[in-house]
């Protein structure tokens, strides 16, 4: 019997976590990237575990979420390298490209602008005293946990305490608001506090704040500082932090070992890659020709600076629109996140008169297995170039490419890329990404259980944006649920709704149309639309 290949195994594990045949598999990967192929994020970093796990090999995640075939991407993985001891506790380390700019539009901003939320809402009986000593092991497991900053001679540095459990605080009182919903008020709660609870000089800007709800359920909310995570690291904290749990009620040890801080895994990986130049020139010749900026006002005076103050609108679907959007995706060959980003870029287009535009994407910058379990500032903002043309499945297939070809340029400073587009700086808006997106739905399941508990999940709101209009996938497989954040000082809340209601008529026209329908017929413009794009150079 022949021994397979690296590359044959890699095939099969790729088969396996996309879910198709393993002997048809390598016709396509020959010439298909892994993203239109059926795999997603999730089936990517899946893929990426078992493969340094299994084989002992090392595939780059932005690879394999990029343009180029994915027998190519496989057949490029290497040895897992080893671990590189990382500086000694205490020592200052320079920031991370993601801390210097979380850190500066706090600066700019405030705490509100930079700080995230992430609740579990805990139904059944809350052992606290298991809680805690889950949170002290994560502490020490995790050097983001302990990362402090502090000001120096030439900017801010860095540092990693030798200990520090994150802090555990009790709300006796959230408040009221959220329209009667305590979880929404308590959030509200959480968001006005934003600078007392992750602005502590000499601590890191991190806490956990714990609730009662009604019938002795609870809130556990992880608030945040940009400078030490992101969603995906948001995620991985909340998965680590209840099967801690569940080992801590039934007495069982928990996991203590540390693991790789962002040097350790491999710095590199996440600072900015040498791109230069170059990169940003080849990038922006793709992206010559969209708009630099989709302006929703309507041509109503923006703002002279940005307005960071935000709302948000949660928008729900019904079971059978998301079973639509699965069917023409797997008919089209493509993510179901793909579909949902089709038709984001389909009604914002429709609104603002434009047949092609940039669509900014929240993607990962974890190039290696070991940075898949690192709480660090990882993600990046990239703009997506996306076409409104063709048919249904051609067009589908057009955004699925653009973005794996954003994903393997999510390593360019956005601010060069600016430059070499010709795109002057703007306080007045964000730069190339007015308009964006994100896929968070296969960060976190729904509910998880641990223990006696259950845990189901909210994503809060600090009260601030980043951009004029941000459509988020917060749920998919259970109660599917999209987030529509919005700056009121760009678009007030009643064209918000009008937005959000396009939305979902762009997602039941795509998922209703054949193939071969093109897609200028799907949807009309909006009454009173009309081109309010600035061309690039």
């Amino acid at each position: 019997m022949l021994t397979p290949t690296p590359l044959e195994e890699l095939l099969d594990l790729a088969a396996d976590v996309i879910g198709c045949d393993r002997r048809a598999l390598p016709a396509g990967a020959a010439g298909s990237p892994f993203i239109t192929l059926g795999g997603g994020l999730a089936q990517a970093v899946r893929l990426q575990a078992r493969a340094g796990r299994q084989l002992g090999l090392a595939v780059d995640l932005a690879q394999l979420l990029g343009p180029a075939p994915l027998a190519d991407v496989l057949a490029r993985a290497v040895p897992v390298p080893a671990a590189v001891p990382g500086p000694p506790a205490g020592a200052v380390r320079a920031l991370l490209p993601g801390q210097r700019a979380a850190l500066a539009a706090e600066r700019a901003a405030g705490a509100g602008a930079v700080c995230r939320v992430l609740s579990a809402e805990l139904a059944g009986p809350l052992d606290a005293g298991a809680l805690r000593r889950v949170l002290a092991a994560l502490g020490a497991r995790h050097e983001g946990l302990r990362t402090v900053f502090a000001d120096a001679p030439h900017g801010p540095v860095r540092r990693v305490l030798a200990a520090c459990a994150p802090p555990l605080v009790t709300l006796e009182a959230a408040g009221t608001g959220g329209g009667g919903d305590p979880v929404a008020a308590m959030h509200g709660y959480l968001a006005a506090r934003a600078r007392q609870l992750v602005g502590r000089p000499g601590r890191p800007p991190l806490v956990f704040a714990l609730g009662r709800l009604a019938g002795g359920a609870h809130l556990l909310s992880f608030v945040y500082h940009d400078a030490v995570a992101d969603s995906w690291s948001a995620a991985l904290l909340w998965q680590e932090l209840l099967a801690d749990y569940d080992r801590a009620v039934h007495r069982r040890p928990l996991v203590r070992g540390l693991r790789p801080g962002p040097d350790t895994a491999g710095r590199a990986a996440v600072a900015a890659r040498a791109g230069g130049p170059r990169a940003a020139g080849e990038r922006a010749e793709r992206l010559r020709g969209f708009p630099a900026a989709v302006d929703l006002a309507e041509g109503a005076p923006r703002p002279a600076v940005f307005d960071v103050r935000g709302e948000r609108l949660h928008v729900g679907l019904d079971v059978r629109l998301r079973d639509a959007a699965d069917a023409t995706a797997r008919r089209a060959g493509v993510p179901h996140g793909t579909v949902l980003l089709a038709a984001w870029a389909l009604a914002v287009g429709r609104r603002a008169g434009l047949e092609r535009l940039l669509v900014g994407c929240e993607v990962p910058r974890r190039a290696t297995a070991a940075l898949l379990g690192t709480p660090a500032p990882c993600s990046a903002t990239v703009p997506v170039g996306c076409e409104l043309e063709g048919g249904v499945d051609y067009f589908l297939r057009g955004v699925a490419c653009a973005f794996s070809e954003a994903l393997g340029c999510a390593d360019l400073d956005s601010a060069e890329l600016a430059r070499e587009l010709g795109v002057r700086p703007d306080r007045s808006r964000p730069v190339l990404t007015p308009v964006t997106f994100a896929a968070r739905d296969e960060l976190l399941p729904a509910r998880v259980r641990a223990g006696d508990l259950s845990a189901r999940f909210h994503h809060g709101h600090a009260g601030a944006v980043t951009a004029d209009a941000a459509l988020t996938v917060l749920r998919w497989r259970e109660d599917p649920l999209l987030r529509l954040e919005f700056a009121p000082a760009v678009l007030s809340r009643s064209r918000a709704v009008r937005l959000a209601g396009e939305v979902r008529g762009a997602l039941a026209a795509l998922t209703a149309a054949s193939p071969h329908t093109p897609v200028e017929d799907l949807l009309p413009a909006p009454a009173g639309a009309r081109d309010l794009a600035l061309p690039l150079s």
